[in-house]
């Protein structure tokens, strides 16, 4: 029998009592195994948590210099195409200018040549002291006018004259002058298209020296005059040219919407002007 009874009460075998702290530093050792192979975890498990750790710093900081990188050459892409739009726009400024100024010259000869063929139908057949037929024609200047003032011819050529120097304020003054002296003339609606031009080049030559709030006001008035040619002259020569340009000037003033509705009534109104290819390439533009 494993138990006997000693004076009523039961007690354990020797052995058994031998045996416990034997058991006793098993569980110790077992106990100190455990909580060492416990720690090692621990530790292994921290070095690779701060292993992990640097390598997300490192990266977020890979991933913030090469988002900087392409932000700067996004922001130096941004300021090449600024700095080209600038340089084309001016060039293109530039170029506008100087095809007004060459129209204004080719008006000039033409007007000259439209004069000097009129005076030479003028002359006589035969006078005396007249050149042999099969001669160059000799053109002698007409009289003045006496007294009742230049013709129109002649106040039209001085508004223009002023016009390709530059003198844009007398060039508005004599077109002016020349619209409300010879409303009927032939060269009415040219003369109202040179005073919308007029003032055309003063808002280029204002927007130039930073005058932005004159500038704006003689774009706005040289819409009006453009608008004059189509409305008081709607038969006149210089109709499409006229609807173009204002269109143009619409763009400057940054009115869009008006400038795509000018354009599109000159391309329906006027598909073989000269200006129509103009009207259609800008509408595109605009449009896309």
């Amino acid at each position: 029998m494993l138990w006997k009874q000693s004076k009523g009460s039961l007690v354990l075998p020797f052995a058994i009592w031998a045996g416990l702290p034997a058991l006793a530093l098993l569980a110790a050792g077992c106990a100190d195994i455990m909580g060492e192979g416990l720690h090692q975890d621990v530790a292994q498990f921290r070095q690779d948590l701060n292993a992990l750790t640097l390598s997300v710093h490192r990266a977020r900081g890979d991933t913030e210099a090469v988002l900087g990188q392409i932000d700067r050459r996004n922001r130096e892409q941004a300021a090449d195409s600024s700095r080209q739009q600038g340089a084309l726009s001016g060039r293109l400024d530039t170029l506008t200018a100087e095809l007004s100024r060459l129209s204004a010259r080719v008006e000039e000869l033409s007007q000259r040549v439209e004069a000097l063929n009129r005076q030479i139908a003028a002359r006589p057949a035969t006078a005396p002291g007249a050149a042999p037929p099969g001669s160059a024609p000799v053109v002698t200047p007409s009289p003045p006018s006496s007294g009742d003032g230049p013709t129109p011819e002649q106040a039209y050529q001085a508004a223009y004259l002023d016009f390709t120097k530059g003198n844009f304020p007398l060039a508005v003054s004599g077109f002016r002058e020349f619209v409300r002296r010879f409303p009927d003339s032939p060269l009415a609606d040219k003369a109202q298209y040179w005073v919308g031009e007029s003032y055309f080049s003063l808002a280029r030559a204002s927007a130039g020296a930073g005058q932005t709030d004159k500038a704006t006001r003689e774009r706005e008035q040289a819409v009006q005059e453009f608008r004059k040619v189509v409305l008081n002259y709607p038969r006149g020569e210089k109709v499409p040219t006229a609807i173009y340009k204002e269109a143009l000037t619409l763009l400057e003033l940054r009115q869009t919407r008006l400038a795509r509705q000018r354009l599109q009534y000159l391309l329906d109104n006027f598909p073989q002007s000269e200006e129509a290819p103009l009207a259609k390439e800008r509408l595109a533009a605009i449009s896309g």
